[in-house]
């Protein structure tokens, strides 16, 4: 061999040889091997913050959820509310009552048909009195 390809052969192996070197000290330790009474890495606890972040807003979207059917069921158990034209949207126990209604003592029986959900802590009532024409 001539003392250039040489040459270049052991460069090489001193590049490789230092990269590997350089990797392995910036490496982050994989926090699912961390022994007691260390922390994980701050990347580690950020992914799970916002993985805990997520599940909560998940829940708390399904309990919202579940309180707008459950104050809609209530509604439409009344017997003299129209509910047809009624959306319902709850957040955090306050409840939003849209649309219109064809009388006027209705926009006072949804809102306190509301109110008797469990679960309800504040009713806005938005309804409105329909024409009779529409």
């Amino acid at each position: 061999m001539k003392a250039i390809e040489v040459l270049k052969l052991a460069g090489g192996a001193i590049l490789v040889a230092a990269s590997l070197h350089t990797n392995a000290q910036t490496a982050q330790p994989d926090p699912s091997t961390a022994t007691p009474g260390t922390t994980a890495s701050p990347a580690a606890t950020t992914k799970q913050q916002a993985a805990q972040t997520r599940a909560e807003r998940r829940a708390a979207n399904a309990a919202n959820r579940r309180l707008s059917r459950q104050v809609r069921s209530a509604l439409a158990r009344d017997g003299h509310i129209s509910v047809a034209n009624i959306t319902v949207r709850a957040r955090n126990g306050a409840v939003t009552l849209q649309g219109s209604v064809p009388e006027v003592g209705q926009i006072d029986r949804a809102t306190q048909a509301a109110k008797g959900v469990a679960g309800v802590t504040s009713v806005k009532n938005a309804l409105s009195i329909r024409s009779v024409g529409t």
